[in-house]
Parts: structure tokens; C-alpha cells; sequence
């Protein structure tokens, strides 16, 4: 054995190990990118001045109804004329959820009664689980 090397490179046989270093490269890559743009996907929305308070924090949902400062009901951003069309909204989008949850933002500058009648519709269309959106200071 004297001469002979430890790692013997055969030229003639295919490489057969594969180097997934780029790979996961671009999968992190992707993935930072995917979350991003998720982030700005379901930040959409009417645009409210929300109350900031202490307490708080992100809630996630794919239903969101919002109430205007001049009182208006938007269920994932569409406007309805009465509220029976909203409530049949709500019921679909909360359809295929197993726990269905809402979550409802209202301007600061809403009336009350605006806030209460979108508890009610959501109330209304079966959902208990509800969380208020604010901002924090």
C-alpha cells in the first residue's frame, strides 16, 4: 500500500453529491420576500385615524370590518347600503373558517353607535370571537 492515496478521484464516474447551499439561499430569500409582501397584502384597508392606547397588539384574521369617521360599515373594504348585505357577507368570508374571528377598527373620530352596529352585525352573522384594532403609543 505504500504510494497509494487515501481518497481515490475517479475521473470517469459521474458526481453524484448535490452542494444545497444556493438552494437554501434562495429559499431564504424567497421567504423574506413572501413575508413582506404578506405584511403589505393584509395591511390593505380603508384608511382610519385609530385610537392609540397602551394595550394591544396584532390580532390576525381575514375578516375585517372598519367604520369610517362618517359612520360607514366596510367589510374587507366594501362598502354595503344596509346591513343585511353586510351580515350575508360576513357569513361568507366566515364560512370556511373552523374559528372564525373578526376584527373591527374604527376611526376615532366614528361615532359610537357606528362601532356597536358593527359588533352586532358581526353578532348577528354567528361570530364571537371579536378583537378592537387600535394603535400603540
Amino acid at each position: 500500500m505504500a504510494g497509494s492515496k487515501l481518497d481515490q478521484d475517479d475521473d470517469d464516474q459521474a458526481i453524484t453529491d448535490i452542494n444545497v447551499t444556493p438552494f437554501v439561499d434562495v429559499a431564504l430569500v424567497l421567504l423574506i420576500i413572501f413575508m413582506v409582501t404578506a405584511r403589505l397584502i393584509v395591511a390593505r384597508g380603508i384608511e382610519i385615524d385609530k385610537p392609540k392606547m397602551d394595550a394591544g397588539g396584532e390580532v390576525a384574521s381575514t375578516l375585517r370590518v372598519t367604520v369610517d369617521k362618517d359612520g360607514k360599515i366596510y367589510v374587507n373594504g366594501t362598502t354595503f347600503p344596509d346591513q343585511a348585505g353586510a351580515i350575508a357577507r360576513i357569513k361568507q368570508i366566515a364560512g370556511p373558517m373552523a374559528k372564525p374571528k373578526a376584527i373591527i377598527a374604527g376611526d376615532q373620530r366614528a361615532q359610537y353607535r357606528g362601532v356597536m352596529d358593527a359588533i352586532g352585525m358581526v353578532k348577528a352573522a354567528g361570530i364571537d370571537a371579536i378583537a378592537l384594532e387600535n394603535v400603540q403609543k
